[in-house]
């Protein structure tokens, strides 16, 4: 605790990383608070495997001021070590071992008593859903299996930290899913903090407190998935009227950008309304249609994807993204 606040769980400050003359990270900030999910986006050579090795010491920065879980990322290699755990999407599994065995050989790595080692091991089989496969050789297992069994192993070190590596490429969307539920827990069950970078805008929009989307070594944007959203045009209120009269009334009395979509089909008579998506648009409009005394059948709020926000600030589709570059 310094000045009553919390020390955030990773810190970096004009982070600058060169390989060459090719400028990879060009003076980055990071902050991530201790008990949130923070995940970082970014086209094919963004920088973003440089900065997950850089932040877990495996290569050296060129310049920066970087703390991770407080400790000094140069003087304090160690001590950063022994406070992280990292999952790629190349998993760390044994395959000739059972799942009980990969996690009683990771206390083992750790040190820890053979009795606890045990307890631990029987307590995350359960935890990840692996109770019943527990004992089965783990080139058996699926590929999801697979991956909750790599961050089970992970989890033996009890790390503040966990750096996630695009956790969920190649599994199913079930899988997907249940991969989802398990790093929620991590941060609500276990108070880790976690690092995540992700090929799927989804992922982010669903786990992520904060996101920063970097380009070209550079980020370009950082905040809630809500905030980036409301950085891109073409967020509206759509309004639906039960009469065309209403409607009309309303596209005369609002926004003379608003449009009104001529077959609405069975929703009746629709008008979209541009807005950034925020509560203060939204009671801007709300305050003028009850001056104006016009009945609303529905309303919904619409803003741009993850999708719309990435294309926006990079150039480039999503389709196109390859994360951990």
């Amino acid at each position: 605790m310094t000045n009553g606040h919390r020390i955030p769980a990773i810190s970096a400050l004009g982070l600058r990383k060169s390989f060459g003359e090719h400028v990879v990270l060009d003076g980055i900030d990071i902050t991530v608070p201790q008990g949130t999910v923070y995940s970082m986006l970014g086209p094919n050579g963004a920088g973003k495997t440089t900065t997950v090795q850089i932040l877990t010491t495996l290569i050296r920065a060129d310049g920066g001021e970087l703390r991770v879980d407080g400790h000094d990322l140069t003087s304090e290699v160690d001590k950063v070590r022994g406070a992280i755990g990292v999952t790629g999407q190349f998993s760390a599994v044994d395959e000739l071992m059972t799942g009980r065995e990969n996690l009683i050989l990771m206390g083992d790595l750790h040190h820890l008593p053979r009795r606890e080692t045990k307890r631990l091991a029987a307590d995350l089989l359960e935890r990840f859903d692996l109770v019943e496969a527990g004992d089965k050789i783990a080139s058996t297992y699926s590929g999801g299996m697979t991956r909750r069994l790599d961050l089970a192993m992970t989890l033996v070190g009890d790390p503040r930290i966990i750096f996630l590596d695009e956790p969920t490429t190649g599994l199913d969307p079930r899988s997907r899913r249940m991969m989802w539920d398990i790093i929620r827990s991590l941060v609500k069950d276990f108070n880790v903090t976690v690092f995540l970078t992700t090929q799927y805008l989804e992922e982010a929009d669903q786990l992520a407190d904060r996101i920063a989307v970097l380009d070209h070594g550079k980020i370009v944007a950082e905040g809630t998935a809500a905030e980036l959203k409301r950085l891109v045009p073409g967020g509206h209120i759509r309004l639906q009227f039960a009469d065309r009269s209403g409607r009309d009334t309303a596209a005369r009395v609002l926004d003379p950008a608003a449009r009104v979509v001529e077959d609405a089909g069975d929703d009746g008579f629709v008008l979209l309304v541009p807005s950034d998506g925020g509560v203060k648009s939204l009671r801007a409009v709300l305050d003028r249609l009850d001056l104006e005394q016009i009945e609303v059948e529905g309303l919904s709020v619409h803003t741009p994807d993850l999708d719309d926000v990435f294309l926006t600030l990079t150039g480039q589709p999503t389709a196109e993204m390859e994360t951990a570059r």
